[in-house]
């Protein structure tokens, strides 16, 4: 546990201290968000690139921590710096969505060849027999999905100011929290999560409101990434429902932002890839509220399903589904009566 301590304050540290000078170094190279668009909350220009301060730490810290750095890591190593490269060109360029999503299946089947992928999920109608194994065919389709979706859950939401960044703390920490209580403690998967926390929280000081820089593309994408591909590994994916109860409750308000948007462009007969001003965070700032609030309660909203999916891994496999349903149906319920399924320009 000290050891692990000790990498949270180091990778806090290297993300905290190597912002300013991404900042810099983003001011240079002209990637500057101007707000040229009403969809734009802010009314300045900001730069933009802060996720290559959480990627250093990240990449730092995982070769720094004790052991070799094993096939699977060495894969979201990689995956993550396509992932960054990718994001750095829209950030810089702002290529169009199906050059972003190359990027995002090439860093996927990174991941599916180092083999960190879906391959078991749990049986929703049988604790006797817990785990339904996947055929290929399936698993790499179903990965890819979980992957790109998870990648760009993160990037939609990413609207205002440290709201991307918190909701991946926040899902770090259920994660975490998740893998340490499932009885089978992986810390590969702990270390990883505590990592990703750390880097993000080192960031979270000069990308809170106001910030000073924005993660851009680069960083939002990052994060959805890595918490798909550590959401995939070790005790998370043995002892709970992946792609089901607990990453679904641990990364839920991103995937159910997603989700209402795509739904809202089809029903509205707009591309899905087209951005509006129908997401959440959007609603709430309409409602009157400020920035600063819209965030805090959208923080707390992921921090409640965090811990039903924590209280989700003390039921059996037919509960912790019952709990996942319910869930779902409130959100839904709530997402129509708010209005989340309408159209706004």
């Amino acid at each position: 546990m000290k050891n692990l301590f000790f990498i949270a304050v180091l990778a806090a540290l290297i993300s905290f201290i190597s912002t300013p000078i991404v900042r810099k170094l983003a001011i240079i190279l002209g990637v500057v968000d101007i707000p040229k668009d009403n969809r734009r909350v802010h009314k300045k220009p900001i730069p933009k690139l802060g996720g290559l301060a959480i990627y250093f730490s990240f990449v730092i810290m995982v070769f720094a921590k004790s052991g070799p750095i094993n096939k699977s890591e060495m894969g979201i190593l990689i995956g993550a710096t396509i992932i960054v490269i990718g994001g750095l060109i829209d950030d810089k360029y702002t290529i169009k969505p199906w050059q972003k999503l190359s990027f995002q299946v090439i860093a996927a089947f990174v991941l599916i060849g180092t083999n960190t992928m879906i391959s078991i999920i749990t049986n929703p109608v049988s604790d006797t027999n817990p785990f339904i194994s996947i055929n290929p065919i399936f698993a790499i389709p179903l990965t890819l999905i979980w992957v790109i979706g998870i990648t760009n859950a993160f990037n939609l939401i990413d609207g205002l100011d440290g709201l991307s960044a918190g909701l991946g703390f926040i899902a770090c920490v259920t994660m975490t929290a998740a893998s340490y209580l499932s009885g089978k403690v992986e810390f590969e998967v702990i270390t990883l999560t505590i990592i990703l926390a750390a880097a993000i929280l080192g960031f979270l000081p000069y990308n809170f409101n106001p910030a000073s820089i924005f993660m851009g593309d680069t960083g939002a994408q990052l994060i959805g990434f890595l918490l798909a591909a550590i959401s995939m590994k070790g005790a998370i994916k043995s002892a709970s429902a992946i792609v089901l109860a607990v990453p679904i409750l641990a990364l839920g308000l991103p995937i159910y932002d997603t989700l209402f948007a795509i739904i809202r462009r089809k029903v509205n007969g707009r591309p899905i890839a087209e951005a509006d001003k129908g997401h959440l965070h959007h609603r709430l700032l309409n409602m009157g509220l400020s920035q600063r609030q819209v965030v805090i309660i959208m923080y707390l909203i992921n921090a409640i399903l965090g811990m039903i999916a924590i209280i989700v891994m003390q039921l059996t496999n037919r509960r912790a589904y019952m709990v996942l349903a319910v869930v779902v149906i409130v959100i839904v319920f709530l997402a129509w009566k708010f209005g989340l399924f309408k159209r706004k320009n």
